[in-house]
């Protein structure tokens, strides 16, 4: 099992609506390819962590990479994972924009700004962080959703 991690930039705003037409394309994806992971969007950027094969995984992001919605991709790692992360996730969406103003100000402060919204960061580790801080704050601000 590997784990990939990117992130990008959108080439235009993003809003719920476009994340769910994303979220829904690779769900279909990623359930045919035995991949699993999240995506975090802000109103200009990505970051996205998936799990499975090497070659799946290779072979997803070529597919992203040449995808026209992203631009300036950044690889944060592609190496082996001792367990899945995201089990029965074929792709978990976690939206900043949907947190109160109060939560992404927190994630702000914890992880700096960037274009005006949370700074996806660069380190493997803190990457893996957000998507925990993301998600807790998602299930904070919406508890019936947890």
């Amino acid at each position: 099992m590997y784990r990939l991690i990117y992130k990008s930039r959108c080439t235009e705003k993003l809003d719920r609506e476009m994340v769910r037409g994303i979220l829904h394309e690779s769900m279909e994806q990623n359930r045919e390819s035995g991949l699993t992971g999240a995506l975090i969007a802000t109103d200009t950027h990505f970051l996205q962590i998936l799990e499975g094969s090497f070659r799946e995984l290779n072979e997803t992001f070529f597919r992203i990479f040449k995808d026209g919605r992203h631009t300036d991709i950044q690889l944060i790692s592609f190496a082996p994972g001792a367990s899945r992360l995201f089990e029965g996730w074929a792709m978990r969406g976690l939206g900043v924009f949907d947190l109160n103003r109060e939560l992404e100000n927190e994630l702000k402060s914890k992880y700096g700004e960037e274009d005006g919204s949370v700074c996806f960061p660069l380190e493997e580790w803190a990457a893996l962080s957000i998507v925990n801080d993301v998600h807790m704050m998602s299930r904070r601000s919406c508890p019936d959703e947890g």
